[in-house]
């Protein structure tokens, strides 16, 4: 059984740690570092979703804080460099509106916000787990992120979930 990887939101039992431990042994050998950079994913979402960008020093703070305050996230910042984040709302119109209708019972009337740090490809999204899945499937991983079996685990569901081949053509589910 494969269990749906997306945005964790619970604590991992042991038999979803089997699950991506075995994941990560079926794939980790044909992966190769494919991920992309900041820019690509801006580039990305402005093209698919209606957004409107929040220029907020507080909103773009939560961005900085999530990168430097984990060792995970700060480890991929470059000596002397510090976070370059933009944030953004993606609107209920257009493709926006699927996200919107298709939103977690736990998100449900929430605004969809995406953070993207685009120095270290670093992205958050509050307010739908679909489009965290979408972006992880979109982004990649780099070297670091092949060995570790959870982000392996979760990007071939998320890859799956979006029957992503080349990572150029995402489609909703």
């Amino acid at each position: 059984m494969i269990y749906e990887v997306r945005m964790l939101m619970q604590e991992p039992s042991p038999e979803m740690i089997n699950e991506w431990k075995d994941t990560f042994n079926k794939h980790r050998a044909t992966l190769v570092p494919n991920k992309k950079t900041g820019q690509e994913i801006l580039t990305y979402l402005v093209q698919k979703y209606p957004i409107t960008e929040l220029r907020e020093d507080a909103k773009k703070q939560v961005v900085i804080d999530n990168i430097i305050q984990n060792e995970c996230h700060a480890a991929k910042l470059p000596d002397g460099k510090m976070p370059t984040p933009r944030v953004f709302l993606i609107e209920n119109t257009g493709l926006g509106t699927y996200l919107y209708e298709n939103q977690d019972d736990v998100f449900a009337g929430n605004n969809i916000i995406v953070g993207i740090d685009l120095v270290t490809a670093y992205y958050l999204v509050e307010g739908s787990s679909l489009l965290w899945d979408e972006l992880f499937a979109f982004r990649g991983l780099d070297n670091d992120d092949i060995n570790n079996f959870y982000l392996v685990a979760e990007y071939i569901a998320c890859t799956r979930k979006f029957d992503v081949q080349d990572h150029t053509n995402l489609q909703k589910p």
